[in-house]
């Protein structure tokens, strides 16, 4: 078996001790929720102290422009939620994982991308009533003559390219490379809209208060991001000095990298988890790719495998020993922290099989608590399929190969030649008394919806079931 390298009984027993010891404490949720909405009312009392709410009965044109002040500050703040929310602050991932700050960094996005449209609409209604002038005309005059305005607008338009990209359908038509990419210029975008703010914004110019509270999340938000997305991945690579140390074909278009590295027990890494790779192997080697360990984590080795789906994944079959890995991670909460009960039922489908592997070979369990129900196309797509077999002889494991193309009239987790069992009675009959177990699901979105509502309707209770998406 091409595993972690031999865990033990010991080993296992060690792990599960220190992964509850460090479990996430349940109020950090309310806690970090608690923080944005008080960041949130404080934008609203700084605009209210700045006579905000005395512009309203001012005239048409100070209404305008002080509910333009107030949507253009709320949507700045919102900015830096989102900028906190995909930082790899420790406390914010551990607490909600990538697939939940990624939906909710999306609905933050477009909540804050609609109140900057608001603004800039307000604002220029509001001037131009003012100035008694066209509405054409008076945004020419705001954007070329006020200070920072121009700066602003290139900033709202690398916005717009975000919040554009954001969409599902131009997701689906990207590729992750390409994705990433461009949603990098929201970091332009919001650096750019600081000047103009410094210099034209009323709160900025008229409020010491408010410039202390500005300038101090702005400052937070940037150390934020240098220490957690460049200085803890840079320290992390020069640390463990990971590189290439061996590629395996595991199946169709599937490619196994074992990569060798040092002191890796210190990282704090569990099975389940999943880092950013970016193999120095020529061009291209700056767009980092998500993948999960595959193996239980060893203090010299970790292993990664990937299905061939994009530029990042196919390239992985040609890297050479030796090469050079830079790293970001562990990330994920599908571990073994906020296990519950002592028995585990893994449900996985396609190459979700890849962090389910290696939770079954790194948690503590006796032999007969253990169930892996694994959904394939055909037996030719079943990943570790030696693997698994050797690991299901050796602790006892029970092993459902559940293979066929899937049922095309009704979403379902069940193959086809499975359509005439309701979901809920297939996976009781494969599972019984499910309530009895900590539930693992990975695989396609579809399938894992299918999967969770069949687990739920048997009365799973929520805490019991654990998952984590990883589309983008």
């Amino acid at each position: 078996m091409t595993g972690g390298g031999g865990v033990t009984a010991t080993t296992r027993r060690q792990r599960i001790a220190h992964a509850r010891s460090r479990r996430t404490p349940v109020w950090w949720r309310d806690a970090i929720g608690v923080l944005c909405w008080i960041n949130v009312l404080i934008v609203i009392v700084l605009w209210v102290s700045g006579r905000g709410l005395q512009s309203l009965g001012s005239g048409p044109a100070d209404l305008f422009t002080s509910l333009g002040r107030l949507s253009g500050l709320v949507a700045a703040i919102l900015l830096l939620v989102q900028v906190f929310l995909m930082a790899r602050v420790p406390m914010i991932e551990r607490t909600f994982g990538q697939d939940e700050l990624a939906r909710r960094h999306r609905l933050v996005g477009f909540w804050s991308f609609n109140l900057l449209m608001v603004h800039i609409g307000l604002i220029l209604v509001g001037y131009t009533l003012r100035d008694h002038n066209n509405l054409l005309r008076e945004t020419w005059n705001v954007t070329t003559t006020y200070g920072g305005m121009l700066l602003a607008v290139v900033g709202s338009l690398a916005l717009t390219v975000v919040a554009v990209t954001s969409v599902r359908v131009a997701r689906k038509a990207l590729r992750y490379e390409s994705w990433h990419l461009l949603h990098l210029y929201a970091y332009v975008g919001v650096g750019l809209s600081v000047p103009h703010e410094i210099w034209t914004g009323a709160d900025f110019t008229t409020s010491h208060v408010a410039r202390v509270y500005w300038w101090s999340a702005y400052a937070v938000a940037l150390v934020a991001i240098l220490l957690y997305r460049v200085a803890l991945p840079l320290w992390r690579t020069l640390r463990h000095g990971l590189t290439v140390r061996e590629v395996v074909r595991e199946g169709p278009g599937v490619v196994t990298v074992v990569l060798a590295g040092r002191g890796l027990h210190r990282m704090a890494v569990q099975a389940g988890q999943y880092f950013v790779f970016r193999f120095l192997d020529g061009p291209g080697w700056s767009r980092g790719n998500p993948y999960s360990l595959s193996a239980s984590p060893a203090p010299d080795r970790l292993r990664v495998t990937a299905k061939a789906s994009g530029d990042g994944s196919r390239r992985l079959a040609g890297l050479r020993p030796g090469t050079k890995v830079v790293i970001e991670g562990p990330y994920g909460r599908l571990t073994g922290e906020g296990r519950v009960t002592e028995k585990l039922a893994m449900f996985a489908c396609g190459i979700g099989i890849t962090p389910l592997r290696a939770l079954l070979e790194d948690l503590p369990y006796e032999p007969g608590n253990a169930v892996l129900v694994y959904r394939a196309h055909d037996a030719d797509d079943l990943v570790f399929r030696d693997e698994l077999d050797q690991l299901a002889r050796l602790r006892g494991i029970t092993v459902h190969y559940v293979l066929g193309p899937r049922i095309r009239k009704r979403q379902s987790w069940l193959p086809a030649d499975a359509a005439t069992w309701t979901d809920e009675d297939a996976m009781r009959h494969l599972v019984p008394d499910i309530k009895r177990y900590d539930v693992y699901v990975c695989g396609p979105d579809q399938w894992m919806d299918a999967v969770c509502a069949a687990a739920t309707g048997l009365g799973l209770p929520s805490n019991q079931l654990h998952q984590e998406r990883f589309s983008w």
